[in-house]
């Protein structure tokens, strides 16, 4: 059943951007195009045209682009890699010969050390002999001084015990008796 269009009905105006379909007789809009069975082989044959058209642009013209930038990265980021195995080959190679050279100067601080340490002691054992050379020299020249000192002295003992003698014999009995007296009486008291 048909419905009677409204008689001097005029459509509003459309709004900017709305549907300017017109409504389809029996009062329903039109269907919407991409459903339509109407136009699905134009729509087949358009989709073919354009997926045919976007492959190829992706095929000839994207797809290179990312492959190369794909193998630009992978070349930098192999490039990187070696040269820091490298720069780490490097580091251990100089790592070592600090290690054999603070090795080295250890070994030639040590000989320097013992060096040193035995012309030290061979320093003050050459001190200490000298030292005890002059002491026992300085004691040599003492205990000669002692001797010569004492033979003197033992010397003016008699002289002394002679003069004593004469001045106890001149004391005690008032007669004066002669050197010579006096020096054989404390010899022969020596003697004895």
């Amino acid at each position: 059943m048909a419905t009677p269009a409204a008689p001097h009905a005029t459509p509003a105006p459309a709004a900017h951007g709305a549907s300017t379909a017109a409504p389809a007789p029996g009062g329903h809009e039109a269907v919407f195009p991409p459903f339509d069975t109407a136009t699905f082989a134009g729509q087949l044959l358009w989709l073919a045209i354009f997926f045919g058209l976007l492959y190829w642009l992706m095929a000839k013209i994207a797809l290179p682009r990312v492959a190369g930038t794909l193998e630009a990265r992978d070349a930098k980021i192999s490039g990187d890699l070696k040269a820091a195995q490298a720069a780490r080959d490097e580091a251990d190679a100089a790592r070592v010969a600090h290690e054999k050279t603070l090795a080295d100067a250890k070994a030639r601080s040590q000989a320097m050390a013992q060096e040193a340490n035995a012309k030290a002691a061979a320093a003050s054992d050459a001190r200490r002999k000298s030292l005890t050379a002059d002491l026992d020299a300085k004691l040599a020249e003492s205990e000669k001084q002692i001797a010569d000192m004492r033979a003197r002295a033992m010397a003016n003992v008699d002289d002394i015990a002679r003069d004593a003698a004469q001045m106890i014999v001149r004391q005690l009995s008032g007669r004066d008796v002669s050197p010579e007296e006096a020096a054989r009486a404390v010899a022969s008291i020596k003697s004895a």
